[in-house]
């Protein structure tokens, strides 16, 4: 009699877990099964994009599924992330976000049609850092002299900024320097610059692929990164920090699912990821990109997503700052 009882209160148990949420766990185990689309919220060509083309084309292999990048372009790369905050929990639908989208936008924007609860963070993909440019022919030697001349003559100086996220930073240098360089709009990365080489502004702080493409053209030069070290494409750029500009700041892109996601799934993509990046071959096709391949835990991500959120929202505050 024993017996029959225990049988009947471990059938009752496994028909609960079934009706609780056991084909979740299984689900886990057996992902993925079909393909996986990782969506891009800008247009093809770009360094999101082709960040997320090199890791879908490894997952492929090692995860022996189908991984399809899908471009859903829109204003500050909203439309992609908004359908995937909505899209099914289920690790089929993935985000390859960038700082601007995932942190720069919730402290920019009013309303946006997702908030950071509706992410899911697994992994950082890759980090890069700003590059100060001005003209080649501006005869400031140092950050110093430009600091100083700015000083003495703040109706003089402005910067180039091709979104609000720029503009953040330039402020923040501003800030961090008592400078007032003003702040110029422009439409893209390749536009700010051009207004440096055509001494329409003074000077840009602008992300590392740009720069670098622009300083083989020797019509602007680098006065600092923002990194925490030099630049290996760099060597000779010193970092704000060395310059004593208290600045270490970079912009990043990273995989997100949808929140509710199961952790297994979220642990198995993020394993996955971090033994991509660390592939001589994707190491050396990333950093031409002048990306570093860098990866954490899907708690490190969202703590560092939460903390960014919070300082960014300051400084944006005090600057008073909005997206147009």
């Amino acid at each position: 009699m024993p017996l029959i009882s225990n049988a009947r209160r471990w059938f009752t148990w496994l028909m609960c877990l079934s009706a609780c949420g056991l084909p979740a766990l299984s689900g886990a185990a057996d992902y993925p099964s079909r393909p996986i689309t990782i969506v891009v919220g800008y247009s093809p060509g770009g360094a999101n994009d082709v960040l997320a083309r090199i890791v879908a084309e490894k997952l492929t292999l090692s995860l022996g599924q189908p991984v399809i990048v899908e471009n859903r372009p829109g204003v500050a790369s909203i439309v992609g992330a908004s359908y995937v905050a909505k899209a099914k929990p289920d690790g089929y639908t993935l985000l390859m976000g960038a700082s601007g989208p995932i942190v720069f936008n919730h402290v920019l924007y009013a309303k946006l049609p997702y908030a950071p609860q509706d992410f899911a963070p697994i992994t950082l993909v890759g980090t890069f850092p700003l590059v100060m440019l001005t003209q080649a022919s501006n005869p400031a030697k140092s950050l110093a002299d430009m600091v100083s001349f700015a000083k003495q003559n703040p109706d003089k100086v402005n910067f180039s900024a091709p979104s609000a996220s720029f503009q953040l930073i330039a402020e923040l240098f501003n800030g961090k320097t008592g400078t007032k360089f003003q702040h110029i709009p422009y439409k893209g990365s390749n536009d700010a610059i051009t207004a440096v080489m055509t001494q329409d502004v003074t000077m840009t702080l602008i992300d590392t692929g740009p720069a670098l493409t622009a300083l083989q053209g020797g019509r602007v030069k680098a006065m600092a990164v923002t990194s925490g070290e030099r630049l290996k494409d760099l060597p000779n750029v010193p970092t704000m920090t060395e310059l004593g500009v208290d600045i270490n700041v970079s912009f990043w892109s990273g995989l997100l699912a949808p929140a509710g996601t199961p952790a297994p799934i979220v642990k198995k993509i993020q394993e996955e990821v971090t033994k991509v990046l660390e592939m001589p071959d994707v190491k050396k096709r990333i950093s031409v990109l002048a990306i570093t391949p860098t990866s954490n835990t899907p708690e490190q991500f969202e703590k560092m997503i939460q903390s960014e959120i919070v300082a960014w929202r300051q400084v944006a505050t005090e600057k008073n700052i909005k997206a147009n």
